[in-house]
């Protein structure tokens, strides 16, 4: 025996052979009802639950309730028109049997009666033979049938004699009545003439048969429309739902961490799909954003506590030292009492400033609460003016405002922006370094500036000269005052910006263009209300 051919491969004996092109032969199922991918998990599932399915099942059940509906009403329709035809001849029948004024006796002597009543031949010759379309008997008086002329006795005429009872009352109703010969359907009416009743009776089988082939048409067309509606419908709402399929993909795919998945536009898509997909893209790019966001809170909350650690273990650090000292009796002299003592109280004075600034970080970081009231700018800065005369005689320092100035705003916290702006000018320029502080209305905003000609920062440092803990050098603060500055001025609802270079000095920009009203919270402020000597009210007469 010759084993297989090379190309195929093993199969044990027992495992039966499957037949060639087999996926071929299903791909285009697969592709119909969404792809192998989607088939991957239980059929079960996908076809009770798929939304293409339900749409499918819905139209083909609404069709074939129409179809139904429709075939019942057209084969009523018919049945009753063809019945009508069939009374019409019927009451013609009868009609002329009335206009004849015969007699049973009289039969004999009308050999074209048949014609005249335009009834079918009479075929009828033994009891086996198939029916006749009419059936047509004579009774007399006594209700015997007669047997007159050609009109002889058969099967039908005993049977039609047997349905309709009384000939004599049978032929008093007006209209035709249903009889059954036989298992065969008739329609049949009477008529009264002289010395009898004459029956007249017209097969219905063929309006029955029409009427169930037109069913059976109606039925195979119905069925042919429903199988074409289903695929259609199916196709279609595969190219309808393209759109849903691929958000489904792309929130798969943002939920492994691809945050900048979007859902791709569709040439088939509708309205509404479209208008989802617009709308979920602008949710995911705020998604992304705040996650961002979220990434960069997070880093700089993890280097705000290292560096806040960091600052406050520095005078513990010096304070336990000292007190290691004393306490192991290594300060014998009064001097170096003395000199420990500065040392300790002066980290203390350090460690309590530092967690002062800390503490006013976190209330701005929250809903600070700041007392607005009409404040005089130009009286703020003149003050902190005089404090750096006071501080620094030496430095020279040119004052610019525009008159007074009146804001709705917190006066402390205005007074803590400008303390800390000349703070940072003394921490980090020489004592005769000039500076300028300028104030004055700009486009309806208030716009104070606080400039020094001092060596400046570089484009790196300035990005960060409103970060926490940040400092251009050692033994220059805490690095917290102009966190402060950008706290205090964004509870305001303004802006602050610093201009500099290597060299070029530091500008620091503040801007109150938005002043928050009284009880609201900060980030939700109205425009300032900027009150000029010209814009005062009146005093009340």
């Amino acid at each position: 025996m010759t084993g297989p051919a090379p190309s195929e491969p093993r199969r044990s004996s027992g495992e039966p052979r499957r037949p060639s092109g087999g996926p071929r032969r299903l791909g285009w199922l697969r592709r119909l009802l969404g792809g192998p991918r989607r088939l991957a998990g239980n059929p079960r599932r996908f076809f009770g639950n798929s939304l293409r399915t339900k749409l499918t099942l819905v139209n083909v059940v609404l069709l074939a309730l129409g179809i139904a509906a429709a075939t019942a009403v057209s084969l009523m329709g018919m049945k009753h028109y063809l019945l009508d035809n069939v009374d019409d001849e019927l009451q013609a029948s009868r009609s002329t049997l009335n206009s004849l004024r015969i007699s049973l006796e009289k039969f004999k002597t009308l050999s074209g009666l048949r014609d005249e009543l335009e009834l079918a031949p009479d075929a009828e010759v033994g009891d086996d033979l198939p029916p006749t379309e009419e059936v047509l008997i004579a009774v007399d008086d006594s209700g015997r049938p007669a047997d007159v002329g050609y009109i002889g006795s058969s099967l039908r005429r005993r049977q039609l004699l047997a349905a309709i009872g009384d000939a004599e009352r049978f032929a008093l109703r007006a209209a035709p009545t249903d009889v059954t010969l036989g298992g065969d359907s008739y329609r049949a009416i009477g008529a009264r003439i002289s010395d009898g009743s004459v029956v007249i009776a017209t097969s219905t089988e063929d309006v029955h048969a029409s009427v169930g082939q037109a069913l059976r048409l109606d039925l195979a067309l119905g069925f042919l429309l429903l199988v074409l509606l289903a695929v259609a419908t199916t196709i279609s709402a595969r190219q309808r739902l393209r759109p849903l399929e691929d958000m489904v993909e792309t929130a798969s795919a943002i939920a492994e961490g691809d945050l900048k998945r979007r859902v791709p536009s569709s040439r088939a898509a509708v309205m509404e799909t479209e208008q989802l997909r617009i709308a979920l893209n602008s949710m995911l790019k705020q998604v992304e954003a705040a996650f961002v966001t979220r990434e960069r809170s997070e880093a700089q909350l993890r280097q705000f506590v290292a560096d806040a650690s960091h600052e406050l273990r520095t005078p513990l650090s010096a304070i336990r030292g000292y007190l290691q000292l004393y306490d192991n009796g290594m300060l014998t002299t009064p001097e170096d009492r003395e000199r420990a003592w500065c040392r300790v109280n002066a980290e203390t004075d350090r460690m309590n400033h530092l967690v002062a600034e800390l503490l006013t970080l976190a209330r701005l970081d929250q809903e600070p609460e700041l007392r607005f009231r009409s404040v005089d700018l130009s009286r703020l800065v003149r003050d902190a003016a005089d404090d750096l005369r006071a501080q620094e005689p030496e430095r020279p320092l040119t004052v610019r405002a525009d008159g007074a100035i009146l804001v709705q705003a917190d006066e402390q916290g205005l007074r803590k922006v400008l303390a800390n702006l000349l703070a940072n000018v003394r921490a980090h320029t020489p004592p005769g370094t000039p500076v300028r502080l300028g104030l004055g209305r700009r486009d309806g905003v208030v716009c104070l500036t606080v400039a020094d000609d001092g060596p400046g920062l570089d484009a790196k440092d300035a990005a960060r000269v409103f970060d926490r803990f940040f400092r251009t050098g050692p033994g220059s603060g805490s690095g917290l005052g102009m966190a402060i500055v950008q706290g205090v001025v964004a509870a305001h609802g303004g802006e602050v910006a610093v201009r500099t270079a290597p060299g070029a000095g530091l500008t620091v920009v503040v801007t109150l263009g938005q002043a928050a009203s009284p009880g609201e919270p900060a980030g939700a402020a109205a425009p300032a209300a900027l009150l000029t000597p010209a814009a005062r009210p009146a005093p009340p007469p």
